[in-house]
């Protein structure tokens, strides 16, 4: 393999354009040959942008896996799509990144992890609050054992009135859910990572359909249309771990509060406690007080070799392609994003049943 990596794309909306292709085109050590997308012009578009003067531009991702020049593959299509590409590029023996969430089923998330096994490829999830500089603060103290033992974390992911209206993002037949499979997943993986504990005992959930069907709604990307609302506006998970370790998770596109934010996360343990919903924050007790810092985090970028501020998403393209290059495990693994994918399932199926899910 040589040191400048060839990569594709399949889906070439959002996303893509928001993130990867516009993170990948300031690496040096890759160029972007290959783009995919059932509508031909949005991978001819994203070619122009993006793309080596060579670039090949495709409607089927079968044909697209056919260039036997890729070395890697970005999947940003509609949930329910994900396992089948991912599956797919791997056995081309192609090195995968798949948006969030895994999959839209912890049936096809499990394939995939299978199918990274069994090739040897490299699989990683779309989790990019994990490269934030709060997020990476957090995650340092986490292993350094400032907290002691962690064993009540929140998953924040509430918005009072921000729901997708564009795309599939309503449709459950392609999504699989609402907010808690589109923001929920965020804000669990950032708790679950933070805390190094993929081993939950049971999980009790619900979901809401209560604004979903108003008309004309205040929403901040215009109104949504309620027979085409088929997910649910919020949902709302109880998470006990092997360890006994507690998790609650709230998410909503649209729920009537003023405690809103996404992708964050609040931790108590033995020694002491943290919260991002207003900055970082560290809580403890020390010398017989209890204390409260507020964390500084610089936006210099010192970290880097170059000195330049690099966005998460900038840093989730570097590091994911230096994990190829120098053959380390990425950042996310596939292992832990399965059970991200699990745990969300759970609370659908506890949902739709009223019983608590209980986990081998």
């Amino acid at each position: 393999m040589s040191s400048k990596l060839k990569v594709g794309i399949v889906g070439c909306q959002g996303i893509a354009l928001g993130k990867h292709l516009p993170s990948l085109a300031k690496l040096d050590t890759v160029e972007i040959t290959a783009f995919c997308d059932i509508v031909k012009d949005r991978a001819t578009v994203a070619a122009e942008q993006y793309g080596t003067d060579q670039a090949q531009v495709y409607t089927d991702y079968r044909d697209f896996l056919r260039n036997s020049t890729l070395d890697v593959v970005h999947i940003c299509t509609p949930n329910d799509s994900h396992a089948d590409i991912a599956v797919a590029a791997l056995e081309a023996g192609l090195h995968v990144m798949c948006e969030k969430p895994m999959a839209k089923t912890a049936v096809d998330a499990r394939r995939m992890v299978e199918a990274a096994r069994r090739t040897g490829r490299k699989l990683t999830i779309g989790y990019q609050n994990r490269f934030r500089e709060d997020s990476r603060y957090l995650h340092t103290l986490c292993r350094e054992d400032e907290f002691g033992h962690i064993y009540f974390g929140k998953a924040h992911a509430l918005r009072r009135r921000a729901v997708p209206t564009w795309g599939v993002f309503l449709d459950e037949e392609k999504q699989g859910g609402g907010p808690l499979i589109d923001i929920g997943t965020h804000a669990l993986d950032l708790t679950l990572w933070m805390m190094n504990n993929y081993e939950p005992k049971v999980v009790l959930g619900t979901t809401h359909h209560q604004l979903s069907q108003m008309k004309n709604a205040a929403n901040a990307w215009g109104s949504w249309d309620p027979e085409k609302f088929t997910v649910e506006d919020s949902a709302f998970g109880f998470v006990i771990m092997k360890n006994g370790a507690t998790i609650i998770l709230e998410s909503s596109w649209a729920l009537n509060t003023l405690d809103v934010g996404e992708a964050k996360c609040s931790l108590s343990g033995t020694k002491a406690g943290a919260d991002m919903n207003n900055g970082l924050r560290i809580h403890g007790e020390r010398f017989g007080k209890l204390y409260t810092s507020e964390v500084q985090l610089e936006a210099s970028g010192a970290d880097f070799f170059d000195g330049k501020k690099m966005s998460a998403a900038d840093l989730e393209m570097k590091l994911w392609i230096e994990a190829i290059l120098e053959d380390k495990d990425p950042v996310v693994k596939p292992e832990e994003a399965l059970v991200v994918t699990e745990i969300l399932e759970a609370i659908y199926e506890s949902a739709r049943t009223g019983q608590a899910v209980y986990f081998a």
